[in-house]
C-alpha cells in the first residue's frame, strides 16, 4: 500500500471566513477559516497529509513552525544573495 505523502501550504491572507491557502506549486484556495488549526495565522506553513489518490486531507492539517522558521531564512539568503550581486546605480531601459 503506497504511503501517504506530506505537503505544505502557507496561509497567504484572512479574508472574513475565508483564508488564502497557496502550496508550494503556486496554486492557491480558499479554504473556510474555521476548518483551519486554531493557530493558523497569515503567514502560518501548514503540513498537510496527501492521500495515495492525491487528496490532501485538511482536517488533519498543522502548523508547523519549523518550516515557516526553515522558509524564512532560506528567502533572506536569497535576498542578501541578490544585495552582493547588485551593481547599484538606475536601471537603464
Amino acid at each position: 500500500m503506497a504511503e501517504a505523502k506530506t505537503v505544505f501550504y502557507a496561509v497567504d491572507r484572512i479574508e472574513g471566513r475565508f483564508a488564502v491557502l497557496v502550496g508550494d506549486d503556486g496554486r492557491s484556495l480558499e479554504f473556510v477559516r474555521r476548518d483551519l488549526p486554531k493557530k493558523a495565522k497569515e503567514g502560518s506553513v501548514l503540513r498537510v497529509r496527501v492521500s495515495p489518490g492525491g487528496v490532501p486531507d485538511f482536517r488533519a492539517a498543522v502548523v508547523d513552525p519549523a518550516e515557516r522558521k526553515r522558509r524564512i531564512e532560506q528567502a533572506k539568503a536569497a535576498l542578501e544573495d541578490l544585495r552582493r550581486t547588485d551593481p547599484g546605480g538606475d536601471v537603464s531601459l
